[in-house]
C-alpha cells in the first residue's frame, strides 16, 4: 500500500453516525441494562479479595526516536512540563492475523514520559480507536494540566489502521470528503439523507477499489490483532488496556479475542457495546448539547465574548449556516468546530472557553475567518479517510433515508444544534459492505474499570450501561467511576480519575461501584 499524506476532512456528523452494512430496519441493543446496586437494581459485581497479578515489564523494547519537537509542531501543542519526552516508533501488523489476505500495515506508536516515570514500570496502552488520533490525545494529554499522570507509568498510545501516525489511507477526493462532511449543503438540493447516501456511495466505491483486497480488514477485530503485535513484540504475556470512546470497544474486542492477554481493562466513555447507528448518533448528539451547555455556563461565568445567552448566539449562527448564509461555513462545519474544541484532549478548559467564545462571537459580527480554522483544526482531529473507513466497518444496522428524514426532524427538535444533522449523516456508510459487529469478550478474568462523563461531545454517555451489562452478562467484575464534567474522557481531564486509574493499574483493584470524581 503506498504511503501517502493524511487527509483531512470535514465530517464531524459522519464521525457521529457512519454505520456499517447495508440500509435495513433499526434493531436495538440485546445487553442486558444494569444499573447502579443504589438504585435497587440487579446488583454489580463488587470486588472481591486480591486484584490481579502485576503487569509484566517488556522484555524488549521497540526502537524508539525523540519526536517531542515535531509532535509539538504539529498538532500545535505548548511545550508541556519539564522534561517532558514524546517519542514515536512504529510496529508491523499482519493485514490479517489469520493468513486470508497476505501482507502488513504498519502503525504508528508513540509513548510519552517525564523525568520521574519510573523505568521498571508496564506501560499503559492507550487507544481512542476512530474517535482521533490515539498519538494525538496522549500529546494533549502530556503537554496540559493532566500530565501528572505520567509520574507513575509511561503511556504508549497506538493509532489504529490508517488514522493518525499509522499509514495513511489516501482514497477518496478531498473535495468529495468536504461535500460529505458538508452533508451535501452546497451540493444540488434534495432529500439530505438521499444527498448524503450518494456521496457515501461514491466514498465507498473510492475506499474499497483502493484498498481491495483488505477492504474488509479495518474493524475492531483487526484494531484487537493490532494491539496484540505489540504486546508480542513487547515480549510479555500481558498489557493493561485503556481504551477511550471507540477505542473501548477496541478493549472489548482485545478480551475477546486475546483473553489471556489481559491484564487490565480500562473502558473510559465506551461506546454502546452492540447497539445500531441510531442509538449511538443519539447518544452522541445529546452529549454534545450537555457539552454546550456546560461550555454555555462556563463561558457566562468567564463573562466571554458571548455575552450572558452563549447558547442563543451559537444557535443562531447554527440555523444562520442551514440556511446557507456563511458560506463556506455549513451547519456540519459550524458542529465539527464545536465539537472539536469541547471535546479536545486538551486540559486548559478556560484557555479553550474563551477561544471557542471569541471565534463564535467573530462569526456573529460577521468574520468567519477565526472559526474557519478551528474547523481545521477538528477537521485533522476527527476527520480522515481511514476514520470513514474504519467507522463504517465498526457499526452496525444504518436506518433507510426515509428514517434518516423522519429522525432529521425528531431530532432536530429534541437537539436544536447538533439533531438534524447528525439524522441526516447517518446513511453515509449505506453502501458500505457488510460486516460483523464488534466482538465482546465470553469472559474476563480481570476486574474491569469503567469510567463515564457527564457530557462528552463525541461519545456521549449512552454507552456505559450497555457495557457494564455486557461485562455482567460474562461474570465479568467491574466498577463505575463517573466524572461529572464536561468532555470527552474522565482521564484525560480529571485528576480524580487518574488517580483511580493509576491504582487500579497497580494492584488490580476497583474502587467502590458508584464512585464519583467532580467537575
Amino acid at each position: 500500500m503506498r504511503r501517502t499524506g493524511v487527509l483531512a476532512v470535514s465530517l464531524v456528523a459522519l464521525a457521529w453516525t457512519v454505520a456499517a452494512c447495508g440500509a435495513g430496519p433499526s434493531a436495538r441493543p440485546d445487553v442486558a441494562v444494569v444499573q447502579d446496586v443504589d438504585d435497587g437494581a440487579v446488583p454489580t459485581p463488587e470486588q472481591e479479595g486480591a486484584g490481579a497479578p502485576e503487569l509484566p515489564v517488556p522484555g524488549e523494547d521497540l526502537t524508539w526516536r525523540d519526536c517531542t519537537a515535531d509532535t509539538l509542531a504539529a498538532q500545535k501543542l505548548p511545550a508541556g512540563p519539564t522534561g517532558l519526552v514524546i517519542e514515536c516508533s512504529e510496529i508491523t501488523a499482519p493485514i490479517d492475523e489469520a493468513g486470508t489476505v497476505p501482507g502488513t500495515f504498519p502503525l504508528g506508536i508513540l509513548r510519552a514520559r517525564v523525568p520521574q516515570t519510573p523505568a521498571d514500570v508496564a506501560p499503559v496502552v492507550l487507544t481512542t480507536g476512530t474517535d482521533m488520533s490515539s498519538g494525538s490525545a496522549l500529546a494533549a494529554l502530556a503537554t496540559g494540566p493532566m500530565s501528572g499522570v505520567l509520574a507513575t507509568r509511561p503511556v504508549v498510545a497506538v493509532d489504529r489502521r490508517g488514522i493518525g501516525a499509522s499509514q495513511p489511507i489516501d482514497c477518496v477526493f478531498p473535495a468529495d470528503l468536504r461535500a460529505l462532511g458538508d452533508l451535501g449543503q452546497f451540493g444540488r438540493s434534495g432529500d439530505g439523507p438521499a444527498r448524503v447516501a450518494e456521496l457515501g456511495r461514491e466514498a465507498t466505491i473510492a475506499c474499497t477499489d483502493y484498498l481491495q483486497p483488505q477492504e474488509l480488514m479495518f474493524g475492531a477485530a483487526h484494531a484487537a490483532d493490532d494491539l496484540d503485535q505489540l504486546r508480542l513484540a513487547w515480549n510479555v504475556d500481558r498489557i493493561g488496556l485503556l481504551g477511550v470512546g471507540n477505542g473501548a470497544t477496541v478493549a472489548l474486542a482485545y478480551a475477546a479475542e486475546h483473553p489471556a492477554n489481559v491484564g487490565r481493562l480500562i473502558l473510559d466513555s465506551p461506546a454502546a457495546a452492540t447497539a445500531d447507528a441510531e442509538l449511538l448518533a443519539e447518544s452522541r448528539a445529546r452529549g454534545a448539547e450537555a457539552a454546550v451547555d456546560a461550555f454555555a455556563r462556563q463561558c457566562v461565568a468567564l463573562k466571554c465574548s458571548l455575552g450572558t445567552a452563549p447558547r442563543a448566539v451559537l444557535e443562531e449562527l447554527h440555523a444562520t449556516a442551514a440556511k446557507g448564509e456563511l458560506a463556506p461555513l455549513s451547519s456540519n462545519a459550524l458542529a465539527t468546530a464545536v465539537i472539536g474544541f469541547l471535546g479536545s484532549p486538551r486540559g486548559d478548559l478556560q484557555s479553550r472557553v474563551r477561544e471557542l467564545s471569541d471565534a463564535l462571537a467573530a462569526a456573529r459580527d460577521g468574520d468567519v475567518m477565526p472559526l474557519l480554522e478551528l474547523v481545521d483544526l477538528a477537521e485533522a482531529q476527527l476527520s480522515s479517510a481511514g476514520q470513514f473507513v474504519s467507522r463504517c466497518s465498526d457499526t452496525q444496522r444504518q436506518p433507510t433515508p426515509s428514517r434518516a428524514l423522519e429522525l432529521q426532524r425528531t431530532w432536530g427538535a429534541s437537539y436544536p444544534l447538533f439533531g438534524a444533522d447528525t439524522a441526516t449523516g447517518l446513511t453515509a456508510c449505506s453502501a458500505w459492505p457488510s460486516m460483523p459487529a464488534p466482538p465482546l469478550p465470553d469472559g474476563v478474568d480481570v476486574p474491569v474499570l469503567v469510567l463515564g462523563a457527564a457530557a462528552d461531545p463525541i461519545v456521549g454517555s449512552g454507552g456505559l450501561e450497555s457495557a457494564t451489562g455486557a461485562l455482567t452478562a460474562v461474570g465479568a467484575r467491574w466498577a463505575v467511576v463517573s466524572w461529572q464534567g464536561a468532555g470527552y474522557s474522565a482521564t484525560l481531564h480529571s485528576t480524580c480519575a487518574q488517580a483511580r486509574v493509576a491504582a487500579y493499574l497497580e494492584t488490580g483493584e476497583l474502587p467502590p461501584n458508584g464512585s464519583l470524581c467532580p467537575a
